[in-house]
């Protein structure tokens, strides 16, 4: 009888106590796979849209929003000197202060901030591209112009911190430093981009260089962020570079292979994609190639490779890889595109999430968080729409849309916002140049 009664007083203690919220530590999520996992969120935008928690003020940016331990990072830069003038291929010159804030998540009310004074040399000037990294009591931030800080998440004072320019010799590639910092274990690992040091590990407690591997191309460090995936029963780190795609021992940088993928212009962007022992990359120049790793991690093989208007090329958005399908927005022809993983084929294509039926231009963008209890998906466009979809092999449908942000930034000269939000606490968290909005997800 005691044991019973023991028993049915710890389900009655589990009932009772409330689920505790998920988190977004950082850039597409806990595993940075773009999966959210929480429960008792809606999945379908109701037609009357869904409640706003609060807004709060915020300076230029495209670095998303992180959710930790009940605190928002923003990550934000005010111009105090300079015109934006959203040109691809030029430059802006600006001078301003680059500033992380820390948030309360239940009010949008600012805990602290840290900020320093940096003059910024890129295109597309308006602000930082890394959403920061949280771990534990330190949040890690990298700015566009290659100020890489560790800071403590109760106040925002400094741990430790480099300058890839000044520490590395790194040139600032044309569109800034955009590859998010990642932490394993007691390591942060970056890409860097000077003579010898694409790659580098760092002490994450005291910012120690550990290790630092590969030259940059001509094309500079690129962008897309490092990643560790195990193939053969081993961790291996993964850097692409513009013109190789590499797999490193995460203990010592030591190659363990390489492959040829060379997009154009550099932009080597979107997390590389692993479904069982497939690999899967894609950039703008008709770069879309599924590899399929060797049992023992050693290598890779080419499965097969698609072209510039039968495939995928990925840019502002990294695509999600399932067993059924690669879904992920075209930067050239702006389509929201499902390919076929066996053959990378075309299943599907619409512009209904990023330009709208019948829109024209190039880089529509649209963000894709897969909802994994429940299969479906949130969308959040361009155009500052909180999307809700299913998304299958079949077909791309719509299930609700609702306007929570207005794009005040400008690309192609339509007006976008290009920042990937955050979800957690049965809530997204979204910015533009102006603010960031809080969206109560919770089933009410």
């Amino acid at each position: 009888m005691t044991a019973r009664l023991g028993c049915f007083a710890a389900c009655l203690s589990l009932i009772a106590t409330p689920l505790l919220a998920d988190e977004w530590p950082q850039w597409l999520g806990p595993d940075r796979d773009a999966s959210y996992h929480e429960q008792g969120v809606t999945t379908q935008v109701p037609k009357s849209g869904l409640p706003v928690k609060w807004r709060a003020p915020s300076a230029h940016g495209y670095a998303g929003p992180a959710v930790a331990d009940g605190k928002v990072f923003h990550f934000e830069y005010e111009i105090t000197e300079g015109e934006l003038t959203y040109s691809a291929g030029r430059p802006d010159e600006l001078k301003g202060i680059e500033r992380i804030r820390c948030l309360d998540a239940e009010t949008g009310d600012e805990l602290w901030k840290h900020e320093y004074e940096r003059d910024y040399r890129v295109s597309y000037g308006g602000g930082p591209r890394c959403t920061p990294t949280v771990d534990g009591d330190r949040v890690y931030t990298l700015g566009a112009m290659g100020d890489l800080k560790c800071l403590s998440t109760a106040d925002g004072s400094v741990i430790w911190e480099k300058s890839y320019s000044d520490d590395y010799n790194a040139a600032v590639p044309i569109w800034g430093h955009s590859a998010h910092p990642l932490v394993d274990g007691d390591t942060l690992y970056c890409v860097v981009g000077g003579p010898g040091s694409e790659a580098v590990a760092f002490d994450k407690l005291t910012g120690e260089e550990k290790w630092k591997n590969l030259e940059p191309s001509g094309d500079g460090p690129g962008y897309c962020p490092p990643v560790i995936i195990r193939a053969g029963n081993q961790p291996q780190l993964l850097i692409w570079s513009p013109e190789n795609l590499y797999a490193l021992k995460p203990q010592s940088g030591e190659v363990i292979w390489s492959l040829p993928a060379k997009p154009s212009y550099g932009m080597s962007i979107m997390r590389p994609q692993k479904q069982d022992d497939k690999l899967y990359v894609s950039a703008i120049g008709g770069l879309s190639v599924l590899m399929q790793l060797k049992p023992d991690g050693s290598d890779v093989e080419v499965e097969w490779s698609g072209g510039a208007s039968d495939s995928l090329q990925a840019a502002n958005v990294t695509p999600i890889f399932t067993a059924e399908a690669i879904y992920g927005p075209d930067c050239q022809s702006s389509e929201l595109v499902a390919l076929n993983p066996e053959d990378g084929s075309r299943m599907w294509a619409t512009m209904q999430p990023t330009l709208g039926e019948g829109g024209r231009g190039r880089h529509g963008t649209v963000f894709l968080i897969r909802h994994t209890p429940s299969g479906k998906y949130f969308l959040f466009s361009e155009k500052g729409d909180l999307i809700t979809a299913d998304l299958t092999p079949e077909a791309y449908t719509e299930t609700g849309r609702q306007h929570v942000l207005e794009p005040t930034s400008s690309s192609f000269g339509r007006p976008v916002v290009w920042s990937c939000p955050a979800f957690a606490q049965q809530a997204m968290f979204a910015r533009n140049d102006k603010e960031i909005v809080c969206v109560d997800l919770s089933v009410q």
